[in-house]
């Protein structure tokens, strides 16, 4: 292709570029008398099934180039800046900054949001509870490690509500100053991070470098970028934060690693039309009461999508998803029945059935 068409090529997307930002600005200005109105109403802004439903109208609708993970990616960030723009909010998560929860919380508000890494899970609740904190973001369970004790724990203390589910993919990276491998020296990292990447280790040649534990990724990233010869393997946020060049992504052993997040608040969610709701459930200790529960769900026609048990203060409590939203006339039957053994956690659009 000749300059002068390339030229034309690249006027052509100055103008589009132009277009868009003109657009987006309206966009923003709408979004700003929105928040007017919900400041005055005390409307939440932050509206998991809305943007749900936006994004499945644009990804019906596209004819182009776009798949619907670009559109997601794309859109969730306008979200976030829109939030910012209605009313600035802060987000609670379980730090340090860099880690995967804090990635999470990236995923859903971007990174314009004002956010504050709590060093536990409980002090995340607590933020949101006091209100310091408009949202929480904490873990629920791994693919591998099964549920999170802290969270169902304060799921059990608190009366926040979950208002969204984020599924992540848990993948690492090999961030480094070094342009080589051979340069490598030492290596810093968690330990489960260490077991992680074992394979990858062996296979480039780095299992016999010095590998030293640090109490989080984003620490080992903080390290690496000081010290000369040295690397990381941290969550691609992490390297971001320290601006660490990566050297390798997704270096982990096994490709099926997920976390799944909740998003805590103090309001409830509207019926989106593709909603999961999660209990908790306790009985009195009564001789077939599990089962005849488990079957009223089953002839109401609900599918449950996890149970599991856990022991609070000796007592045994049962965690437990489903599909569809508490407001369904069917569930609320099995709420009203079951209103003195339940515990409502939330409703809310449902991002994949099980991790």
């Amino acid at each position: 292709m000749s300059e002068k068409g390339l030229k034309n090529l690249r006027d052509q997307l100055d103008k589009i570029d132009n277009d868009l930002l003109e657009l987006i600005n309206k966009r923003m200005d709408i979004v700003y008398q929105v928040g007017v109105v919900k400041a005055h109403s005390g409307g939440s802004i932050y509206r998991p099934e809305r943007e749900k439903q936006i994004i499945e109208r644009l990804t019906k609708m596209n004819e182009g180039r776009l798949n619907k993970s670009a559109i997601e990616a794309l859109f969730l960030e306008i979200f976030a800046i829109s939030r910012n723009i209605e009313l600035p909010e802060n987000i609670a998560f379980l730090g340090p900054e860099g880690s995967f929860t804090h990635q999470a919380a990236e995923t859903r508000f971007g990174a314009m949001s004002s956010y504050l890494p709590i060093g536990s899970i409980k002090g995340v609740f607590r933020e949101v509870n006091t209100k310091k904190a408009r949202f929480g973001v904490v873990p629920i369970e791994n693919s591998s490690n099964g549920i999170v004790s802290d969270t169902i724990n304060c799921l059990t203390k608190y009366n926040l509500k979950i208002i969204a589910e984020v599924i992540l993919d848990i993948h690492h990276t090999l961030a480094t100053t070094c342009d080589r491998v051979k340069d490598i020296k030492r290596i810093y990292s968690k330990d489960i991070a260490f077991e992680q990447c074992r394979k990858f280790l062996e296979n480039v040649g780095l299992d016999e470098v010095e590998h030293i534990p640090v109490e989080s990724t984003t620490k080992a990233a903080k390290y690496a970028l000081k010290e000369k010869g040295s690397a990381a393997i941290c969550s691609h946020v992490g390297a971001k934060l320290y601006n660490l060049p990566i050297l390798f992504e997704n270096i982990e052993d096994k490709d099926n690693n997920r976390t799944r997040f909740f998003i805590v608040s103090d309001f409830e969610n509207a019926k989106s039309g593709n909603d999961k709701t999660s209990i908790l459930v306790k009985f009195e200790n009564k001789k077939g009461i599990l089962v005849e529960f488990l079957t009223d769900f089953d002839k109401a026609g609900v599918n449950l999508t996890k149970i599991k048990s856990h022991i609070i203060e000796g007592h045994s409590i049962f965690f437990i998803d489903f599909d569809g939203h508490k407001e369904d006339e069917h569930i609320q039957k099995i709420f009203d029945k079951y209103k003195d053994n339940i515990k409502f956690l939330g409703s809310y659009v449902k991002e994949a059935d099980d991790i």
